[in-house]
């Protein structure tokens, strides 16, 4: 049985998905490209730019709020692009050649 402790949503506009997909830290740092310290940073962070829950112990971090994030700085975005979940979109990859 999954207890829900607390969910936290951060001020950014999601469209309200019929069912977001929920990813552990270490999914969500390996989708990023990132480390799971990262990930963790950003979960503390005062701001909540991450939309989490907290099922048994463990953080959820909904994938739509993880890409946003990860596409706000500068730095987080490349690594997206180059280890991350952007190798496989080819959309992202236009995008971001534009810009560097």
């Amino acid at each position: 049985m999954d207890k829900f402790v607390d969910i936290k949503k951060p001020n950014i506009s999601l469209e309200n998905v019929a069912n977001p997909i929920w990813v552990s830290v270490s999914e969500a740092a390996a989708l990023g490209g990132v480390q799971g310290k990262t990930i963790r940073r950003a979960l503390k962070d005062e701001k909540g730019t991450l939309v989490f829950k907290i099922v048994k112990d463990r953080y959820q971090i909904e994938l739509g709020s993880l890409i946003i994030f990860l596409h706000r700085n500068k730095k987080l975005n490349n690594k997206l692009q180059d280890f991350g979940l952007g190798q496989y979109v080819s959309e992202w990859k236009a995008e971001t050649e534009k810009e560097r």
